[in-house]
C-alpha cells in the first residue's frame, strides 16, 4: 500500500480555495483506491519516516515545499496550480498596488510571501527561502522533483517557459463530483439568474462583472467571502452594486447546488484561471459557462463555452447575454463526465505515484 502525505498551505482551511477543494477530494478518492493519503499543513510537525513520497500544492508558494522536501529526503510530486497572477498585478491594481506593475512576477510573489508572514497570515517554514528568493526558490524544487502534476498540458507549458526546467511530469485533470453535481433536465433554469461562485478578489474581477449586468435585466448572485486582504475591494463591489446584484458568504458544496440548479449561466470573469473547478461543476448541473480566456481554461471547455474580455463590461454583458439565450450543450457536461471528475484525477495520480516509485 503506497502512503502519501498531502502537504498543502497553511490555510488551506481557513482560508479556502480551489486547492482546498483539490486536496480534500483526491485524497478522499485515493483513499477509496486503498492509498493512505492524509493531509498535512505546512506548518506542522511530519513525520515523514511514515510514508512513501510528499505531495505538494501550490508552485507559486515555494516556501513550504523547500523546507519539507530538503528534510524529508523522499521523493515527492507537486500539483504546481500555477496561477499568473502578473497581469492583474502589473494593470489592474489600485491605489499603492499600483507599485507593483514596476516588479516582475516573481518578486512579486516573493513579497506577498514576507508581507503574509510579516501579518501573521500564513507560516513560512522555509527559513532558505528568504535569501534564494521566489523564483530560485521554484527552480530549486523543480530540479528535485520527482514529477510535476499539472491540471493541463497548457499549465505544463507554461511551467516550463517561466522556470527553464525539464522535468517529469503527468497532467491531472480538475474535477468535479459527478455523485454532488448531478443535472436534473425537468428542473427549468431561471435564464435571468446568473451566478459567480468564487472568492471575492481582484483576480477573479467581481467589480468588473457587477458593472456590466447592473441594472439590467439579470439577476446577479455573488457566492463567496472576500479574501483576507481584499476587504476594501468587497466594500467596494458592495457599493457599486445595484439593485439586481445579491451578495451570499460561501457556502459548502453541497449547498451550492441549488443554486447551480436555479441558474441558466455560471461566469467566472477572472484575470486567469488554470481551470475555474466551479465552472466545472456548474457545467455537470446544466448552466452555460462564461469564462475568460486568461489561462488553461480552453484546454477544458474548448468551444463549450462564452468567452469574454475581463476588461471590459460591454463584453461581459455580451457574453451572458448569448449563454442565456442559447440551449445548454450537452457535450461539455458528457465530456467532464469521461474526463473531468475528482475519480478520473485520482486515478490518474494513482498513476503517478506508481510511475515515481
Amino acid at each position: 500500500m503506497i502512503k502519501v502525505a498531502f502537504i498543502t498551505r497553511s490555510t488551506i482551511y481557513t482560508v479556502p480555495g480551489g486547492d482546498t477543494i483539490q486536496a480534500v477530494q483526491t485524497a478522499r478518492h485515493l483513499t477509496e483506491m486503498g492509498i493512505t493519503a492524509e493531509i498535512k499543513l505546512a506548518n506542522e510537525h511530519i513525520h515523514y519516516h511514515n510514508y512513501d513520497l510528499l505531495h505538494f500544492f501550490n508552485l507559486t508558494r515555494p516556501a513550504d515545499i523547500l523546507y519539507h522536501s530538503q528534510k524529508a529526503g523522499i521523493p515527492y510530486v507537486i500539483s504546481t496550480i500555477l496561477c499568473n497572477y502578473g497581469e492583474y498585478d502589473k494593470y489592474h491594481r489600485k491605489g499603492a498596488g499600483r507599485l507593483l506593475r514596476y516588479l516582475s512576477t516573481d518578486t512579486i510573489e516573493y513579497l506577498k510571501s514576507i508581507a503574509r508572514y510579516v501579518l501573521g497570515r500564513d507560516s513560512l517554514a522555509s527559513p532558505s527561502y528568504t535569501w534564494l528568493g521566489q523564483r530560485k526558490s521554484i527552480k530549486n524544487i523543480l530540479s528535485r522533483a520527482a514529477m510535476i502534476l499539472p491540471n493541463s498540458e497548457s499549465e505544463y507549458r507554461r511551467v516550463i517557459q517561466s522556470y527553464q526546467r525539464k522535468v517529469n511530469h503527468q497532467v491531472i485533470p480538475n474535477g468535479a463530483d459527478q455523485n454532488l453535481f448531478q443535472y436534473d433536465a425537468s428542473i427549468k433554469k431561471d435564464e435571468k439568474l446568473v451566478i459567480c461562485a468564487a472568492r471575492i478578489e481582484g483576480i477573479k474581477n467581481q467589480l468588473n462583472l457587477i458593472l456590466a449586468l447592473n441594472n439590467t435585466p439579470y439577476r446577479l448572485l455573488l457566492i463567496g467571502n472576500h479574501a483576507p486582504n481584499q476587504l476594501a475591494y468587497y466594500q467596494e463591489c458592495r457599493s457599486v452594486a445595484a439593485d439586481n446584484v445579491s451578495f451570499i458568504d460561501q457556502v459548502p458544496q453541497h449547498e451550492l447546488v441549488k443554486y447551480y440548479r436555479q441558474a441558466k449561466v455560471h461566469i467566472l470573469p477572472s484575470w486567469f484561471e488554470t481551470t475555474g473547478l466551479s465552472s466545472i461543476e456548474a457545467a455537470l448541473m446544466g448552466c452555460n459557462i462564461v469564462t475568460s480566456d486568461k489561462g488553461d481554461v480552453r484546454e477544458y471547455f474548448a468551444n463549450d463555452a462564452f468567452y469574454c474580455d475581463p476588461s471590459s463590461p460591454e463584453s461581459i454583458l455580451a457574453a451572458v447575454t448569448n449563454a442565456s439565450s442559447t440551449a445548454y450543450n450537452e457535450t461539455l457536461r458528457h465530456r467532464i463526465l469521461k474526463k473531468y471528475t475528482w475519480k478520473q484525477a485520482a486515478s490518474q495520480t494513482l498513476k503517478a505515484y506508481q510511475s515515481v516509485l
